[in-house]
């Protein structure tokens, strides 16, 4: 006899098996089945093409709607182009009340231009207002370049009272460039009250080159005084550009003290020289005893590269 626990045990395993065996066979077939293409862009419709105003539009093959969509987005279309001043603006196409628009967005548009200053301003069709208020502008602008002294300046077209400010503002920076010792100083218009300041100034700048050892300094400009404190710097200046070994050293400009001092550094400078071997050694100077000293630090250098003997 059958036990009822050991049959319903075999018929549990039964159906553990069926269902394992059923996925198992899903999953192969999903595994198996391709997998679907990725989207590809469709071309556009003729429709489409038509309502993005893009050449190659077939109007024979619209239908009556279509038409009419196409034709109220081209409408569309040519009203932003009007309204935005583009070549492409058709004006024939405008209803009245499109057209009143463009014509008032157009003429903003040029009013801006006008306002700004801008060459492609149109004064002759703005209103008696605003070409009032333009030519006021317009010699503002001028005015204000003539204050700056541009080139672009029309002094014609200046009031006498913007011409004497003009004027004044002029001779100010004729008087600045003067001061500074600009090349482009007009020494002609200064006044006598000018004159006298601008020499002090080049007077205080040639002293400074002096001072500075430049070469556009002009000794000859030079009071007895500034001459004598000029000297000095220089022998003070080449004084310690000698005792540096500098090769802006002018030894015969040196006083007796100074050049012994200059020797006595220089003797010391070629000494070590040669002692460290380089080319700017001289040993034609070397006394016995810094030949000696020479010779003594070769012989320590050399102690030191040779090699020891192992014990």
């Amino acid at each position: 006899m059958v036990r009822p626990t050991l049959v319903l045990g075999l018929l549990c395993l039964g159906l553990l098996g069926l269902n394992r065996g059923t996925m198992g066979a899903a999953w192969a077939a999903s595994q198996s089945k391709p997998k679907p293409k990725a989207a590809v862009d469709l071309p556009q419709s003729n429709v489409q093409i038509c309502l993005h105003g893009l050449s190659g539009c077939d109007v024979s093959a619209l239908s009556p709607d279509e038409i009419k969509q196409v034709a109220q987005v081209s409408r569309k279309r040519n009203l932003d182009s009007c309204m935005e001043g583009s070549t492409l603006c058709d004006p024939t196409r405008l209803t009245s009340a499109e057209a009143g628009a463009v014509q008032v967005a157009r003429y903003r548009r040029n009013l801006a231009k006008c306002d700004t200053g801008s060459p492609t301003c149109q004064p002759l069709l703005l209103t008696p207002k605003d070409a009032q208020a333009f030519l006021k502008k317009v010699a503002q602008r001028n005015y204000d370049k003539c204050l700056e002294g541009s080139p672009t300046c029309d002094p014609t077209r200046l009031t006498p009272l913007e011409n004497k400010a003009v004027q004044g503002a002029s001779l100010r920076r004729n008087l600045d460039r003067c001061s500074e010792g600009s090349p482009n100083c007009d020494p002609l218009v200064l006044t006598p009250g000018e004159a006298s300041v601008v020499k002090a100034a080049a007077e205080r700048r040639n002293l400074e080159h002096c001072q500075d050892g430049l070469f556009s300094c002009d000794p000859t400009l030079l009071t007895e005084a500034e001459a004598k404190a000029v000297r000095a710097t220089f022998e003070r200046r080449n004084q310690a550009s000698c005792s540096d070994g500098l090769a802006s050293c002018q030894p015969l400009e040196l006083r007796p003290a100074a050049l012994s001092a200059a020797s006595a550094g220089f003797r010391s400078r070629n000494v070590e020289s040669c002692k460290k071997g380089l080319p700017a050694c001289d040993p034609s100077l070397l006394t016995g005893p810094e030949m000696a000293s020479v010779t003594a630090a070769f012989q320590q250098r050399r102690s030191r590269l040779r090699p020891q003997s192992k014990p």
